[in-house]
C-alpha cells in the first residue's frame, strides 16, 4: 500500500507540469530509440556484407589474375603484355593438392555482341558447367553450358537477361545466332539466365560483379575461336595483353582444410609467378571471419553513440529533478514536519524519476520497432522526389534493410531505467537531507 500511494503521488506530481515532464521523457525516448535504430542499421549492413561473402562459398578458394603495376623490363616495352594464371597452373593445382574437390577455370573478356541490327558490349565468360552452380545462376529457359559442349568446343552460348532484352526485344532468342563483332563465327543461343543480383566489392579483395550483361560460352570454344590475346587501340596507339585464365575457383573437401590448402596454393603458384606478382589468392572464409569481427566492432561503436543519447537524457532527468527539489522545498518541509522519514522523501523522488524513465523507455521501444518500415518509406519517398540523388548513393545505403536486434530492446529499456535511477539518486538524496525547519521557512 505504501508503494502504491507513493506511485500515485509521484505520477500526480509529474502531471502537474506536463510540458516539463514530456521534455524530460523526450531525452530518454530519443536515447532508447537511437540504440534500437543504430543497432538495427548496423545489423542490416553487416548481414548484407556477410551474405555477399557467403555467396562466394566458405569452402572455396578463388585465385585471380592481377595485372602487375610494375611489369618486368622485358615485358614493359613489349607490344603485348603476358600475365596472370596459366592453364599449366590449373593442371598443377588439380594434380598436386589432394584436398581440392573440384576446380573451375574461368576466362573473361569484353566483346561487342551483335544480332541483326542490335549491337551491345558484353562480358563474354568462357566457363564450364560448374560455373552456374558456383555463382548461383539459374536458367529461365533452355540449359547452361554442358560437358559435351565443352568437350567438342561447340559454338553455343547462354545469355543473361539484360542481353536478351537488348538484343531480342521482339523475338525468342533460343536457337538464334549471335555474332561477336570482331569474329566471323556465330554462336547459337541455347539458354537464358534469370536475373541475378550483382555482388558488391568486398574488402578491397574482390571487385564487384554484375551478371546482367554476360554471355557464357564453353571455355574450350573461347580458346579455339578467340584465343588468349586481346589487342586494344586508343589515341593512335595499340597495346595488348595475353591472359590464359582470369580466375580459378577451387572447391575444398572440408572447411577445416581451407586455410591449409590456401597456403599450399600460394606455394604452388610460386613456380610460375614467383618473379612477378600477377595472381591473388582470395579466401572467402577469411573474409567471412573478418566481416564477423568487423560487425562486432561496428555494433559496439554504434551502441556507444546511442549510449551518449541516453546519457544526455539522464542528465536532463537530473537537471529537472534538481529544479523540482528547489521548487518543492516547502512541500518537503511540511512532509518532514508531519512525520515523513528521509527514506520516504528519497522514495518519492526516485519513483518520479523511474516513472519518467519507464515511460521514455516504452515510447522509445515502440518507435525503435518502426525502424525498418520508416526507413523503407523514407527511401521510397526520396526515390520518387529525387531519383538522381538516390541513384548516386552507395549500394549499401540504397538497398540496406535494417534488422532489429532482439537483444537491443530489453537492453535499451533496462539501460534507460538504470540511468533514471542513477541520475535521480542525487536529487532524491539532496531532498532528503534538507533540514525541516529551514525547508518550512523557504518562500
Amino acid at each position: 500500500m505504501l508503494w502504491l500511494r507513493t506511485w500515485r503521488l509521484g505520477i500526480k506530481s509529474l502531471l502537474l507540469h506536463p510540458m516539463r515532464t514530456a521534455l524530460t521523457v523526450l531525452g530518454i525516448f530519443i536515447g532508447v530509440a537511437s540504440v534500437i535504430w543504430l543497432l538495427a542499421i548496423g545489423e542490416g549492413i553487416s548481414r548484407e556484407a556477410q551474405r555477399q561473402i557467403e555467396g562466394l562459398g566458405a569452402d572455396n578458394i578463388m585465385i585471380r589474375s592481377v595485372k602487375p603495376l610494375n611489369p618486368p623490363e622485358a615485358s614493359a616495352s613489349a607490344f603485348i603484355l603476358p600475365y596472370g594464371l596459366l592453364r599449366e597452373d590449373y593442371a598443377l593445382l588439380v594434380e598436386t593438392i589432394p584436398t581440392i574437390k573440384s576446380a573451375l577455370p574461368i576466362r573473361e573478356m569484353r566483346r561487342m555482341v551483335r544480332y541483326a541490327d542490335n549491337t551491345i558490349e558484353c562480358r563474354v565468360v568462357g566457363c564450364t558447367p560448374e560455373y552456374a552452380e558456383v555463382t548461383r545462376l539459374s536458367i529461365e529457359r533452355g540449359h547452361f553450358i554442358t560437358d559435351a559442349e565443352v568437350k567438342v568446343m561447340q559454338n553455343h552460348c547462354v545469355l543473361a537477361s539484360q542481353v536478351v532484352e537488348r538484343l531480342f526485344p521482339y523475338e525468342d532468342p533460343l536457337g538464334r545466332r549471335v555474332y561477336f563483332q570482331d569474329q566471323k563465327d556465330y554462336y547459337t543461343v541455347v539458354g537464358i539466365c534469370r536475373d541475378r543480383a550483382p555482388t558488391a566489392a568486398i574488402g578491397g579483395s574482390l571487385d564487384a560483379q554484375d551478371f546482367s550483361n554476360d554471355v557464357y560460352i564453353p571455355i574450350s570454344t573461347m580458346r579455339k575461336r578467340i584465343g588468349d590475346t586481346i589487342v586494344m587501340s586508343s589515341g593512335g596507339s595499340r597495346e595488348g595483353e595475353t591472359v590464359e585464365l582470369n580466375q580459378i575457383t577451387l572447391r575444398i573437401d572440408s572447411i577445416n582444410n581451407v586455410q591449409r590448402t590456401a597456403e599450399l596454393v600460394e606455394e604452388t603458384l610460386l613456380k610460375n609467378h614467383g618473379k612477378i606478382k600477377d595472381t591473388a589468392v582470395i579466401v572467402p572464409l577469411e573474409l567471412l571471419e573478418q566481416a564477423k569481427r568487423t560487425k562486432m566492432m561496428f555494433m559496439v561503436f554504434m551502441g556507444l553513440i546511442a549510449a551518449i543519447s541516453l546519457l544526455v537524457g539522464g542528465i536532463g532527468i537530473m537537471n529537472i529533478m534538481l529544479a523540482t527539489v528547489t521548487e518543492r522545498t516547502r512541500e518537503i518541509g511540511v512532509r518532514r514536519a508531519l512525520g515523513a522519514r528521509r527514506a520516504d522523501i528519497v522514495r518519492q523522488f526516485l519513483v518520479e524519476t523511474i516513472a519518467m524513465s519507464v515511460l521514455g523507455g516504452l515510447v522509445g521501444v515502440g518507435v525503435g520497432l518502426l525502424c525498418p518500415p520508416v526507413i523503407d518509406g523514407a527511401r521510397l519517398i526520396v526515390k520518387r522526389v529525387a531519383p538522381d540523388m538516390i541513384a548516386g548513393l552507395p549500394d549499401v545505403v540504397r538497398d540496406v534493410t535494417p534488422i532489429i536486434v532482439p537483444a537491443s530492446i530489453p537492453l535499451a529499456f533496462c539501460i534507460s531505467v538504470v540511468i533514471g535511477v542513477m541520475f535521480g539518486l542525487y536529487p532524491a538524496y539532496r531532498a532528503a537531507q534538507m533540514d525541516p525547519i529551514e525547508a518550512l521557512r523557504h518562500e
